[in-house]
């Protein structure tokens, strides 16, 4: 069977974070939504996503083909379900789309908001991302469900002794990685330390959490869980029930908390984030289609940044504060809580960051990691700067 991932609504209400990928490019737990789709399905999936993205993230057409919906989290009940789909019939959950099999031609010309096919509503529970705060919301379920999948009839390396462990049975390193004088607590959650990667003295975790591939804890780390730090990042100073997509950096002190942090992001040393209004009230997000601040329900919520954004030292971020894609924020007292994308500057003032010279920065960000911005990378980036000037001129 051919398997497409489509996105749907929850693609704009996950902006800043989809501006520049599929929402089965987000990371959730230990894997991508995405690669938790193909574990569970034994398949590859392709996508179906916004046009401008269309070039990176193709569609592959069969002449019979199943269509899910990138939103939801999988688990194996409703994957076994999917496969089991007829022709020209949805699973629908909570009268939402969950999956669909269709023709070619009518997966070529599917529409979301329009199907015309038989339809049953799954009994299947099922967790649906709509939110930027749904990912940390979310995140400690996933990583358990994560840790299953990927550690089943797997043996762990073995640890170094001079290290403290409690429930080692719920801790799993990867071949290649390094943990040394450090404390891992597994009792709330599992510990996953992925390939290559490195915990550095002194460290303190508590899970459940995840450290990706070639990923680096600096000394004296603090991570509660849950928290997840994808591939090719170095994460220092404090964390708290947060993630990083990939190839980011908080290599220093400062505190993080109840965050998502794209990739090619670099937070500054001494930055911190509010998780928590001092008047205990919910906590208020900007919203893209909206363009206007939502309630999130949550008491703790922090920060959600695009990728290629950046901050100096010692910023300070208010509670639900929202940055775009390509933006570096810098300089004393509270930058405003909605940075747009290709913004520069800090609470005093906020200019256009110029699209070339953004562009710049990141070719030498990416280099470091012997990755070169592609022309299609380039092109994605040129349609963010223009379809988010309106938010600019505000």
């Amino acid at each position: 069977m051919n398997y497409l991932l489509f996105d749907d609504n929850s693609w704009d209400n996950l902006l800043p974070l989809t501006f520049t990928r599929p929402v089965s490019e987000l990371r959730l737990g230990i894997l991508k939504i995405k690669e938790k789709w193909e574990k569970y399905l034994k398949s590859n999936c392709s996508y179906i996503t916004k046009d401008y993205l269309s070039e990176k993230y193709q569609s592959k057409y069969e002449n019979d083909n199943i269509l899910i919906n990138s939103s939801f989290i999988p688990n194996n009940e409703i994957a076994n379900e999917i496969k089991l789909l007829k022709s020209s019939e949805s699973i629908e959950y909570k009268n939402v789309i969950v999956a669909i099999r269709l023709d070619k031609e009518s997966a070529i010309n599917f529409d979301f908001n329009n199907v015309r096919v038989s339809k049953k509503e799954t009994s299947i529970s099922l967790n649906k991302i709509n939110y930027p705060w749904d990912l940390f919301t979310l995140n400690g379920q996933e990583i358990e469900s994560d840790y299953k999948l990927i550690t089943l009839n797997r043996k762990s390396i073995d640890i170094s002794k001079n290290n403290n462990l409690i429930c080692p049975e719920k801790i799993f390193i990867e071949d290649g990685a390094t943990v040394l004088f450090s404390n891992l607590n597994a009792t709330n959650g599992s510990i996953y330390i992925g390939k290559d990667s490195e915990i550095m003295e002194g460290s303190n975790i508590r899970g459940s959490f995840a450290l990706c591939e070639h990923s680096a804890l600096k000394l004296a780390s603090k991570i509660y869980g849950p928290t997840t730090i994808g591939p090719h990042s170095k994460v220092g100073g404090e964390v708290n029930n947060s993630i990083i997509i990939g190839y980011s950096n908080k290599a220093h002190d400062g505190f993080l908390g109840q965050a998502v942090i794209g990739e090619w992001c670099n937070i500054g040393a001494d930055t911190n984030n509010s998780n928590l209004k001092n008047n205990y009230t919910d906590v208020k997000m900007w919203n893209y289609p909206k363009q206007a601040f939502i309630k999130t329900g949550l008491t703790f919520c922090g920060l959600i940044m695009g990728d290629h954004s950046k901050c100096g030292i010692n910023t300070m971020f208010n509670t639900g504060t929202v940055i775009g894609v390509n933006s570096n924020i810098f300089g004393g007292g509270y930058p405003r809580n909605f940075i747009p994308s290709y913004s520069w500057g800090g609470s005093n003032q906020m200019i256009h960051y110029e699209f070339d010279k953004a562009i710049e920065v990141a070719k030498k960000v990416m280099i470091r990691r012997n990755i070169e911005l592609s022309e299609i990378d380039i092109k994605i980036l040129k349609h963010i700067f223009e379809i988010t000037e309106v938010f600019r001129s505000k």
